[in-house]
């Protein structure tokens, strides 16, 4: 009857959670790359709750790298402390749950 249907464990597998924190990370560290090239043409900005967004959602590596490669948001306080705040406490609960 339900042959077709995808568990749910099928779907977070190792393999793709690895995945999705390569892309999210990439994505994160080119999102900072772009909003630092607009702030350079005095053009739209990308929202700084969506950077923080993306580091919530798991791409705090690479925000918190391309802040720092790219000189980024590095004069302001929240992003200094808040996106490597944010990134060791996802750190510290994948080790938690790894080790559960």
């Amino acid at each position: 009857m339900f042959e077709n249907t995808v568990q749910i464990s099928q779907i977070f597998t190792t393999k793709n959670i690895i995945i999705y924190f390569i892309i999210i990370n990439i994505f994160g560290f080119f999102i900072m790359w772009l909003d630092k090239r607009k702030a350079k043409k005095g053009v739209w900005r990308i929202p700084e709750k969506t950077l923080f967004i993306i580091t919530a959602l798991g791409g705090g590596i690479g925000t918190t790298a391309g802040m720092y490669v790219f000189r980024h948001k590095t004069q302001k306080i929240q992003f200094v402390i808040g996106l490597p705040f944010i990134t060791i406490l996802e750190i510290i609960t994948v080790i938690y749950f790894a080790l559960k």
